[in-house]
């Protein structure tokens, strides 16, 4: 199974009516305040992890913003591919540099339910994403400001803006239910 093609490459098939309304609130964005337009993104981000929940795996979800239109969106999808790589992050950057035809990100910004780990920070770096924005800090793995910070390493040749804790407590609370339902299930 093709990790891009659940999404239709970044570009999503939509009908006529639901693409004039997505068109007419994408005009509106652009008159939001920071916090408002970050909490906008992040929404379709917890969207993106209630479809993983729904297919049993951890409930993450990313979307890529690029000129304040959503370019990419995934949810995890290690145990539907058997891939350990098949984090929402990695999904949606390959969504992404798909849609804008080039492997630089360069001017988007990716909305995230929970803190990337390492992997997925360094696929950030180097996909050189400008501005990274989060829900939830990962305590065990977070490689964007809790365990280590590889996003912002001044020894790389690309940092990235961190603007944490954006619905952290709806995104907590996703994970944590998603947890203790599979610890009473056992």
């Amino acid at each position: 199974m093709d990790r891009v093609t659940d999404y239709e490459s970044g570009g999503w098939r939509f009908k006529s009516s639901w693409a004039r309304f997505e068109i007419s609130k994408m005009i509106n964005i652009h008159r939001m305040e920071d916090a408002s337009r970050h909490e906008y993104f992040m929404r379709h981000a917890i969207v993106e992890a209630e479809k993983a929940v729904e297919k049993d795996e951890v409930p993450v979800g990313a979307v890529i913003v690029y000129e304040n239109r959503i370019i990419a969106r995934a949810h995890n999808q290690r145990e539907l591919l058997n891939d350990p790589t098949a984090h929402a992050e990695m999904i949606a950057i390959t969504q992404a540099a798909d849609y804008l035809q080039n492997w630089r990100l360069t001017g988007t910004t990716m909305y995230v339910t929970l803190e990337p780990c390492a992997m997925c920070a360094g696929a950030l770096v180097q996909s050189r994403i400008d501005t990274l924005v989060y829900g939830t800090v990962d305590k065990k793995a977070g490689a964007c400001t809790s365990v280590m910070n590889l996003v912002q390493e001044p020894r790389f040749n690309h940092r990235l803006k961190v603007i944490p804790n954006i619905l952290a407590v709806e995104s907590k609370y996703l994970l944590q239910n998603f947890f203790l339902e599979n610890c009473r299930a056992k």
